[in-house]
């Protein structure tokens, strides 16, 4: 059924917002328009639009849905809800699932500390946070270059408490020792207060402060901590004069963004200054896109900006927007902060959009390069293993236990050849018998009942192993009528004196001979990927629940150690092993250890 051109007549003329729904109803675009009718009229016209995905949009549409809103303002915002509540495929649309990785000064402890967090929105804990990079190389950097400059505690409160000497980093200069009052609170804060100066892009005036330091010390014959000084300015300095040409010169806090599009594809890139000073870029992929650049870009805006913590005051953009003065004024009053958005045509703020272009560009170079060679990959694999689909998704399964104890199985899941981490499993086997082979049919049993009810299943099940587990796998799928999905096994070849290697052999069901790769095949390698994925998982599953089994027999077994008493115990130890090694009075200084407790735990391990 496709959508009847004579009803374009009957649309309001008026501002409003579009849902156009496929043949079952589902929302395949939404839009807005300042004048809905001629909208529409567009998208049907006998010119055919420019856009490359238009063709295909217009020929699923079956029906079209209007809004009318009072202003294109409105409209704005209402595009925004309803491509975050419909999640339309042929709509830019950003994820709210994404994790960020910041820097967090806990400042409120006695001897504060950098480190790395990953939080989901807005962090919720207590401290100072810096960031967020969505690039946690880049968060791992800026922390290295901290640790080098300013001498603080890397070490955790746990182990903060319990040091009675200094450890290696106090030797080579890295930490000045709170730990044991190598240094007093007020030094120690100063180099605190000079991190969080850095952080925030303030290198001038820390320079300038160290110096004013360097020289007393010098007057006051300390030479020793003069050269301390002289190291950190020296390391700042370093580090700093290769990012001075990017460094905006009024000091602002502002974001650039650049559009590249070809074909159904675009790429943003947003590079983000805060204090002048380029301190990350991220960017968004998206394909199959029917929007308009000014559109995408409008929408792009206010999805990223009504989830951003980080705001800046400026957002520059590579083209003037329609809708530029309603998103600011939208975004003010969400937020109550007033960003300015507009385009630059001269000066350095044009050159940073051309900086942002440029990286828009080359990015999507390189999505297109990765998006390509991921699907040469699965189409070659389709081809080698005699799939009857190409394997968009692959689900991977391992077992894994010692002498029968603590039985467990891993389920990964890989889309279009890449991790997707939401899918994984980790199951406990639960049946009385523990071999592997009874634990695969188990845990495959359990995942594709489910699976089948909830009509989720992958293009292609891999089970770790030879010939036995494919046999397994086979029975499963066919006891539960399972047709639809493709099955191999993934063993290792003995290793042969001859060889010096091991070659991965692909058993597939119904042909006796197993498939043999070269072993510099790209297939092979990402075949090798997926297994020891799930290998690694079984294994970091297994080992937990040893783990804890085995502190569980060790302090549960003790008499008056309680639940409460055991999670003191082991989170200020870390392990049974130094809690035997621990002195009494120690053991003695943590809060509701009693010396009947005591007399236990020596008499217990």
């Amino acid at each position: 059924m496709s959508f009847d051109r004579e009803l374009l007549s009957s649309y309001p003329k008026a501002p409003g917002v579009y849902l156009m729904k496929g043949a079952k109803g589902k929302v395949l675009y939404v839009g807005k328009a300042k004048h809905l009718q001629k909208r529409l009229r567009q998208y049907f016209a006998k010119s055919p639009d420019s856009r490359v995905m238009i063709p295909f949009l217009t020929s699923k549409v079956a029906s079209i849905d209007t809004i009318v809103t009072t202003s294109e303002k409105e409209a704005l915002l209402l595009e925004n809800t309803l491509i975050k509540k419909h999640q339309p495929k042929y709509n830019a649309l950003l994820k709210d699932d994404k994790t960020f990785v910041s820097l967090m000064v806990n400042i409120d402890h006695k001897w504060p500390m950098i480190k790395l967090v990953r939080t989901k929105g807005k962090p919720k804990g207590k401290g100072k946070y810096f960031g967020p990079y969505t690039n946690g190389y880049a968060a791992r950097q800026t922390l290295e270059i901290i640790s080098k400059i300013f001498p603080l505690r890397q070490c955790s409160d746990a182990e903060l408490k319990r040091r009675d000497r200094p450890c290696i980093l106090y030797d080579i200069k890295k930490c000045v020792a709170p730990c044991v009052n190598k240094c007093s609170k007020e030094e120690y804060d100063t180099y605190v207060t000079d991190a969080l100066s850095f952080l925030k892009g303030d290198d001038d005036s820390i320079v300038k402060d160290l110096k004013e330091k360097m020289k007393k010390a010098s007057d006051d014959l300390e030479f020793e901590k003069a050269q301390h000084y002289l190291d950190a300015i020296t390391k700042i300095e370093h580090v700093t004069k290769n990012a001075k040409s990017l460094v905006h010169l009024q000091k602002e806090d502002l974001d650039s963004i650049g559009l590249y599009r070809k074909a159904k594809s675009v790429l943003i890139a947003k590079l983000t200054f805060r204090s002048g000073r380029l301190t990350t870029s991220d960017h968004y992929y998206f394909s199959d896109i029917a929007e308009e650049d000014e559109d995408l870009l409008e929408s792009f805006l206010l999805q990223h900006y009504l989830n951003e913590d980080n705001l800046p005051k400026s957002v520059l953009v590579p083209f003037s927007l329609p809708s530029g003065k309603d998103i600011s004024e939208l975004l003010y009053e969400k937020l109550n902060r007033k960003i300015s958005i507009f385009s630059p045509t001269k000066g350095g703020k044009k050159k940073l959009i051309q900086l942002a272009k440029t990286n828009a560009k080359m990015l999507f170079t390189q999505e297109r390069h990765d998006a390509d060679l991921k699907e040469s990959i699965l189409e070659e694999l389709k081809s080698k293993l005699k799939l009857s689909r190409l394997p968009i998704r692959i689900e991977c399964f391992d077992t894994s236990n010692i002498a029968g104890d603590d039985p467990v199985a891993s389920l990964i899941a890989f889309t279009d050849a890449e991790k997707d981490t939401k899918r994984y499993r980790s199951y406990k086997v639960k049946g009385e018998k523990t071999d592997d082979y009874h634990a695969m049919k188990e845990v495959l049993t359990r995942r594709y009942i489910k699976a089948k009810e909830t009509n989720d299943l992958p293009d292609l099940i891999i089970v770790d192993g030879g010939k036995g587990q494919l046999n397994v796998a086979s029975e499963v799928l066919k006891d539960l009528q399972i047709v639809s999905c493709d099955l191999v096994s993934l063993a290792k070849e003995d290793a042969r004196h001859d060889k010096g290697l091991t070659r991965e052999r692909v058993f597939i069901p119904g042909v006796k001979e197993p498939i043999t790769f070269d072993k510099h095949s790209p297939i092979l390698f990402f075949l090798q990927r997926v297994r020891d994925e799930a290998h690694r998982r079984a294994i970091t599953f297994h080992k937990a629940r040893r783990k804890k089994r085995i502190i569980k027999s060790a302090l549960d077994s003790i008499d008056g150690i309680g639940p409460a008493k055991k999670r003191t115990l082991l989170s200020h130890f870390g392990s049974v092993a130094k809690i035997k090694e621990a002195k009494d009075e120690e053991i003695l200084s943590l809060k509701g250890i009693s010396k009947k407790d005591l007399a236990a735990l020596r008499k217990g391990l």
